[in-house]
């Protein structure tokens, strides 16, 4: 079998993409680079540069390289800012997805693991997200992404599409030292840079009704999320029984008030964060359950905060020392 992963040439794909090939799956990339790097994409992997709009260029790298599944991580990705560009926001993660399962039926290809995001739960009244928790999606971005599980479902029901949603939130770590978090918007890359850069990291908040004020949220390891895109796939590829949607969720959390300590720590470097407004669509605390994920697709966390932390931090730092040597 064969699979496409799109957004593969992103942070979260790229680990995608190599877990695919530890298990000796064949895989093949579709990105747009509009937030990815061509050189995440290891050099024997077939890399097709286009946007999932083009649904042409979509059924063609389907029938031509025999894809047998989809793993859909390519999207939009930025609540906060999504709240300013709904519109590309929507025309990205939902129009995108609509152009992809039209290829994906016209090439006859019938199975779908979709990145889906916590964030279509909102702010749950729960201490505890589980996957029946109500969905009351608070920015552009958790709405389009609840739309796509949305079509994945009615596509399922019309034409026999084989599919599973994976919703998880904070993503950080990284598997390799030649692949790390590029994204403007996201914690980890935030706090590096500026410590990179001799500023001081900020917090977007520290009123929330939470122990210390900032918000918590679920933060997985790319490594570990990525091994269960892939048992999503196989157990999809093998027809077995899947459920429609997973939390890929640490059961516990962290707040980001705990991340600034364990930066700290980890780097050795002391700051005190500088405290800024709250972003718009950020909820208090979003910690979820994976006791699904881990019954059925190898999910647990296989890593510590620290951990976390310093294969980020390591990953970073690699990249920087690239770059100079580059210039």
């Amino acid at each position: 079998m064969t699979w496409l992963v799109t957004g593969g040439a992103g942070y979260i794909g790229a680990h995608v993409v190599r877990a695919f090939q530890r298990e000796g799956i064949g895989v093949v990339v579709l990105d747009d680079l509009s937030s990815g790097h061509e050189r995440f994409v290891p050099a024997d992997v077939p890399f097709v540069r286009g946007s999932i709009l083009d649904g042409a260029l979509v059924l063609d790298t389907l029938q031509k390289h025999q894809i047998t599944g989809v793993v859909h991580v390519a999207g939009y990705k930025y609540a906060g800012v999504s709240v300013q560009r709904p519109l590309h926001t929507y025309e990205q993660n939902v129009t995108g997805t609509q152009v992809l399962l039209a290829a994906m039926d016209e090439a006859d290809v019938s199975s779908i693991v979709f990145s889906s995001s916590a964030a279509v739960y909102g702010t749950p009244d729960t201490d505890l997200v589980t996957e029946d928790t109500p969905k009351n999606p608070q920015s552009p971005y958790g709405e389009s992404k609840l739309i796509g599980e949305w079509l994945l479902r009615d596509q399922g029901v019309a034409r026999g599409l084989a599919h599973t949603s994976l919703r998880y939130f904070n993503v950080v770590g990284s598997g390799y030292p030649d692949v790390y978090d590029t994204s403007p918007h996201n914690l980890f890359p935030l706090v590096f840079e500026a410590l990179l850069e001799g500023r001081t990291p900020k917090i977007n908040g520290n009123d929330y009704p939470t122990a210390d004020g900032t918000c918590e949220r679920d933060y997985i390891h790319v490594a570990d999320l990525a091994t269960s895109h892939v048992a999503a796939a196989k157990r999809l590829d093998a027809g077995q029984s899947i459920e429609p949607v997973y939390n890929l969720g640490s059961g516990d959390g962290a707040s980001v008030g705990q991340i600034m300590s364990t930066v700290a720590q980890v780097t050795g470097i002391a700051f005190e964060p500088e405290i800024t407004p709250r972003r718009p669509g950020d909820p208090a605390r979003i910690v979820a359950s994976g006791e699904k994920a881990a019954r059925d697709l190898d999910w647990t966390m296989r890593h510590t905060l620290a951990e976390m932390v310093e294969s980020a931090w390591s990953a970073r730092k690699a990249s920087a020392v690239a770059d100079d040597a580059a210039e």
